[in-house]
Order: structure tokens, then sequence, then C-alpha cells
């Protein structure tokens, strides 16, 4: 498994292509839920 490897993100990066391993835009970090007193009961 290296840059030869097209299944990998370090392939795909070699190679100059996306796919699942290596998404074409990158995922959204979410942000934590905020609980408030009448959720948290």
């Amino acid at each position: 498994m290296g840059r030869g490897d097209k299944k990998t993100a370090k392939g795909k990066r070699f190679k100059g292509s996306y796919g699942k391993s290596r998404p074409a835009t990158a995922t959204k970090s979410k942000k934590p839920v905020v609980r408030t007193a009448e959720q948290a009961s």
C-alpha cells in the first residue's frame, strides 16, 4: 500500500484523483450541541 495503490488516499494524492478514501470536498466538522437547562433534564 503506497503511492501506486489507487484505493488509498496517498495513492489518490499521487495520481491526482478523488474518491471514497479521498473526497474532493473536505467534510465539515459539526458544532457540539449546546444543551440548555430544559434539554438536560
